[in-house]
């Protein structure tokens, strides 16, 4: 029986065997092959000190979450212990690039390069490391600007005096000899170079926003070698870099320049409510990138046929779901499913006018896909799925927990949730994985058909995975770009943050968008609900590489440190210039909205494009 306590994900995981689950691209995440056991986010009250008694792993980070370590013979304890509230399965983490300054309203001619840099802020760079070696991230006096650096990968932490020691050694192989993290990628040493880099060779030309700002990096860890960095270590991370600040009693300014896009995109996952919690700790400010998400096809959204609260009459093309009187008469999809079997042999003579048709194109060579189907939990379909060749399946979405099928060379394995505590929303979640002893999916036009059985909201939305993982062919035929955000940067209390293209001052379509839903609500969405907050420059953006040579880098991820630079320089403004010892959290996200700048081609702001413009640090401070 699957637990109610558990996110759907993690229930279709437990139900599926270990073979299966390699197979898919999400559902072994979070599973130790070697030791048999899974790791597990929860969200609990009171002590688990039982837990730890019956040889649980428990890592507690803050405000009442904590990361377990849980054999899978064990897993069902879960659902037992009362203090465990919701239970979720990590997630992989994809980095939001592809492949400034002056457009940020801060440059050296502004009146406030001289006044403001950072100085006593904390610009905290949870990312693939830093290159501290570069002279971006060093003083004047050759010595590092990096207070610490947390290496998740080494499960080692160097203080400034290590770190100082390596730069004193006289090489960089001396140095890797004492400090050996080391920045494979060079995501992260960008992304620190735009937002606090010291310009290094390039002097004031190249430095970042906030250039005297003390440094706090974490390199998150890989579980696997050649995999994703997952959810888990990322609230490691935060865990750790609120309590350094506060230890410091400095504030700190945090960026995050990746996400993923399994989930509802409404702030309900346990990620997403961590974050909010993390951003009332201490004096924080927290910034996420939109991710890259806007234009690769991978989501679709609308409104289906709305029957309301009856159903559907007899003769509107589905079967007679109502009694003589009008009053329900108790239909379920499964009368629908047995009634369409009755009255056709193929799936062209059963689509009808009611019907909304989702396609989506499955390239060549795709070893596996996840599909998610988010609706209202008050709206009942009939899902049919069509495969290339016209084979179809009808899924029952009355019908919670797991379910197997399979069309031509391709193995379903499908989850129907329910709603959860924190979520009203109804997941059907297909997986879908090579059959037999086929090594790909059958490739082409796979069609979604909702049929509307009792609907009073009609809404549904798609989500493919994230585009770094699935092939450039793969995508919706007529995708949606709105509510194209990644996770986390769909968290409340986050700084939300979107790119622009500063040459031609324009949105840049790849750049993940928000929800405006006012042609469904018909009125203007609440302030609160607003996404992405504002965008900076993220076409061209001109940062460090790790052996301090700079170049172009495009992508959300390189527009976030804009603004976790500026938070940096608004809370040395307020806070260690004493002007307003208030001004961190939801304060600067309101400064900042209120400080954005017009972009070219948006006439109403916020929007989910922009938000409410671009990123402009001189008007931003109050005054």
């Amino acid at each position: 029986m699957d637990s109610q306590k558990n996110e759907n994900l993690l229930n279709l995981a437990l139900d599926t065997p270990e073979a299966e689950r390699e197979r898919s691209l999400e559902l072994n995440v979070g599973f130790d092959t070697a030791l048999k056991s899974w790791e597990v986010i929860v969200k609990y009250h009171g002590s688990l000190q039982e837990l730890i008694l019956r040889g649980i792993g428990v890592e507690e980070l803050i405000a009442g979450y904590a990361i377990l370590t849980v054999p899978e013979s064990e897993m069902d304890i879960l659902a037992e212990t009362e203090q465990i509230e919701y239970a979720e399965k990590p997630k992989r983490l994809f980095f939001s690039d592809l492949a400034g300054n002056t457009a940020s309203c801060y440059t050296p001619n502004s009146r406030l390069f001289g006044e403001l840099t950072g100085a006593g802020v904390l610009v905290a760079v949870i990312d693939s490391g830093i290159s501290y070696w570069n002279e971006d991230f060093r003083n004047v006096d050759g010595t590092t600007r990096i207070r610490y650096l947390w290496d998740q990968v080494l499960n080692r932490e160097f203080d400034r005096e290590q770190i100082n020691e390596a730069l004193a050694a006289g090489s960089r192989a001396q140095a890797q000899q004492i400090v050996p993290s080391v920045d494979t990628t060079g995501h992260g040493t960008a992304v620190a170079g735009i937002a606090a880099g010291g310009g290094g060779t390039g002097g004031t030309a190249y430095a970042g926003v906030a250039r005297d700002s003390d440094l706090l990096v974490v390199r998150l860890g890989t579980p696997r070698a050649e995999s994703f960095p997952r959810t888990t270590e990322l609230m490691r991370a935060l865990t750790y870099t609120v309590n350094k600040a506060i230890e410091l009693q400095m504030p700190v300014a945090v960026n995050l320049s990746f996400g993923n896009t399994y989930g509802a995109h409404n702030g309900t996952s346990l990620l997403e409510r961590f974050l909010d919690n993390v951003s009332e700790i201490g004096r924080c400010v927290i910034c996420v990138g939109s991710g890259n998400e806007g234009a690769s096809g991978g989501h679709v959204g609308g409104s289906a046929a709305v029957t309301g609260r009856g159903g559907r009459a007899a003769g509107t093309g589905g079967f007679a779901g109502q009694s003589a009187d009008g009053r329900n008469a108790g239909m379920r999809v499964s009368q629908f499913i047995d009634g369409l079997t009755e009255r056709v042999t193929s799936i062209d003579e059963s689509v009808t006018e009611n019907m909304t048709r989702v396609e989506l194109v499955v390239g060549n060579y795709e070893t596996g896909l996840n599909i998610q189907l988010w609706k209202e939990y008050t709206d009942r379909y009939a899902v049919i799925l069509v495969s290339p060749a016209g084979a179809y399946l009808v899924v029952d979405t009355d019908r919670p927990g797991k379910q197997t099928y399979r069309l031509e060379q391709t193995e379903i394995l499908l989850y129907n949730g329910e709603p959860a505590p924190y979520l009203t929303s109804q997941e059907v979640y297909f997986d879908l994985l090579p059959a037999g002893d086929s090594r790909y999916l059958n490739s082409g036009v796979w069609t979604f058909l909702l049929e509307p059985i009792e609907t009073v909201t009609g809404n549904y939305t798609f989500y493919l995975p994230s585009g770094t993982v699935r092939s450039a062919q793969t995508r919706f035929v007529c995708p949606t770009p709105d509510v194209t955000l990644t996770i986390p940067s769909t968290a409340s209390k986050v700084i939300t943050v979107g790119a622009y293209d500063p040459v031609y001052e324009s949105y840049a379509d790849f750049s993940g968008r928000g929800y405006l839903y006012q042609e469904q609500v018909n009125s203007r969405t609440s302030d609160s609900f607003v996404k992405p907050d504002l965008v900076a420059p993220g076409v061209g953006v001109i940062a460090p590489n790790r052996d301090g040579v700079y170049g172009p880098v495009t992508g959300t991820s390189f527009a976030t440190p804009f603004v976790t630079g500026a938070a940096a320089l608004l809370m040395q403004w307020g806070i260690v210039k004493g002007n307003d010892p208030y001004l961190y959290g939801e304060k600067v996200k309101a400064y900042l909205r209120r400080g954005a700048k017009p972009i070219r081609g948006e006439t109403e702001y916020p929007n989910a494009r922009v938000g409410y413009g671009a990123l402009c640090v001189e008007d931003s401070l109050p005054g």
